[in-house]
This record gives C-alpha cells, sequence and structure tokens, in this order.
C-alpha cells in the first residue's frame, strides 16, 4: 500500500506582489484561505531576515485564522529562532538565506554549521516545535542532520527541476530517491520540494517515502490564470494521482 502525501503550499510570492506596491493587496490571508479550499493540506510561509515578502504580522494572523498546521521557513540566526519560539508554530524548517539571493539556492551546509544548529535545534524542539533543515540530496549531510537529532529533512529539489534531457532528468531523480531512502533508513521523515510544477511533480511524488511535498512559485504562477483555488487542486491531483 502506498503512503499518502501532504501538499503545503507556499504562499511567499502572494506576499511579494503584496511589498511590490507596499499597500494591502493581494491579502495573504485570503490567499491562504483559497490555498486550503483548493486542498492543502498545510501551508510555508518564509520569514526572511530582510522582509522581502512574508512580514511578522503574517505568520501571527495564519497561526491565528487557519485550521491547518503552518510550515515556518527561517534562517538558522538567534533573531529568527527567537521569532519561532515566541510564536510556536506546527513546524520550522532552517533554510540557508543569502540577501543577494533572488530565491533559496540550494540545502543548507549542516556540517559546516553543526555547532551552530545544535543548540536552535534544541531551542525549537523545546517549544514542541517540529524541526526540519532544508538539503541538499547528499547522504553525508543527511547524516549530520541525523547526529543533530532533526526528525524531518525537506530535500532540495532544485536541480533536478531544471534538468532538460531524459538522462539529466533521471538522474536527478535517482539522486533523490536514493537520499530520501537513506534517510528513511535512519528514521528521518522526508519531505521535498523547490522547483517543482504540474510537468515535473508526478516522478518525485512517485517516491513513496517523501511524506510531504512543498510547492509555491509554479501553484502562484499558474494562479494567475487559473485562480489560486484551482491551481491548488490541479497540483493536489497531480500528487495523489500517484498515490492511488
Amino acid at each position: 500500500m502506498k503512503n499518502s502525501l501532504r501538499l503545503g503550499v507556499n504562499i511567499d510570492h502572494v506576499a511579494t506582489l503584496r511589498q511590490a506596491r507596499g499597500e494591502m493587496q493581494p491579502d495573504v490571508i485570503e490567499a491562504a484561505r483559497a490555498a486550503v479550499n483548493g486542498g492543502a493540506d498545510l501551508l510555508t510561509v518564509h520569514l526572511r531576515e530582510d522582509r522581502r515578502h512574508i512580514q511578522d504580522n503574517d505568520v501571527q494572523s495564519l497561526m491565528e485564522l487557519l485550521t491547518v498546521p503552518l510550515n515556518l521557513e527561517l534562517a538558522a540566526t538567534s533573531e529568527m529562532v527567537n521569532i519561532a519560539c515566541a510564536l510556536q508554530p506546527h513546524a520550522c524548517c532552517l533554510v540557508p538565506e543569502r540577501r543577494a539571493e533572488v530565491t533559496t539556492e540550494g540545502g543548507l551546509d549542516v556540517i559546516g554549521l553543526a555547532t551552530q544548529l545544535r543548540p536552535i535545534i534544541e531551542s525549537l524542539k523545546n517549544k514542541s516545535i517540529e524541526v526540519s533543515v532544508f538539503l541538499d540530496p547528499d547522504i553525508k549531510q543527511i547524516e549530520v542532520a541525523c547526529e543533530l537529532g532533526v526528525s524531518t529533512i525537506e530535500l532540495h529539489t532544485g536541480n533536478y527541476s531544471l534538468q532538460k534531457t531524459e538522462q539529466a532528468i533521471e538522474e536527478g531523480f535517482n539522486t533523490i530517491s536514493r537520499a530520501a531512502t537513506f534517510a528513511n533508513e535512519l528514521g528521518i521523515n522526508v519531505h521535498a520540494g523547490h522547483g517543482l510544477d504540474y510537468y515535473n511533480v508526478s516522478k518525485i511524488a512517485s517516491i513513496n517515502i517523501i511524506q510531504e511535498l512543498n510547492i509555491g512559485h509554479s501553484i502562484i504562477a499558474a494562479a494567475l490564470f487559473e485562480g489560486l483555488e484551482n491551481s491548488v487542486r490541479k497540483m493536489k491531483e497531480l500528487v495523489l494521482a500517484v498515490r492511488a
């Protein structure tokens, strides 16, 4: 029997559009409600240090007004961790963050940051927050994440999503599949995301070990033409079809 698969919808870019004018539209809460109506199992937002899209009050409002879990992405800094500990979302995903980047460029280097990450992970766990780390599908990084005591990893699918040839796509897929299997053998929950869209998501969804996909940009982009509720529903149907 195949395992169920949750769809997390990242609504950061609804806030990106709002912040372009510094006004109130489009409304992040209404977008979140539309995503839930379309079948989102959870919402994901990235509270960046530069606050380029999601704002602190967005996170607070989402937690107060929504009935689905909130997954809060954040940098592994004292400021952001203190905010997370105060808000206590359902889950936090520690991600790399660089001011000049357009979007997250790769996985967190848990090997190089192990000393810094250990107390941060403990602080979040002490607040009963599910802690995950965003990782490239690299066996050594997964080993260290396990040693640090995280219960969940989110595998970065960005490299896979950029491939154009059948061979490169298959190689990227196999790398992710092997990483997911390895993490599962260590007792770690496996999520995945970044760059997934209607055309490449089914292959990743077919990796039975993966329990959750977090998808944002492609859903929000499609929503311009289809409506957000419809674009979420279409993505949900695609991922569930693989697990039927």
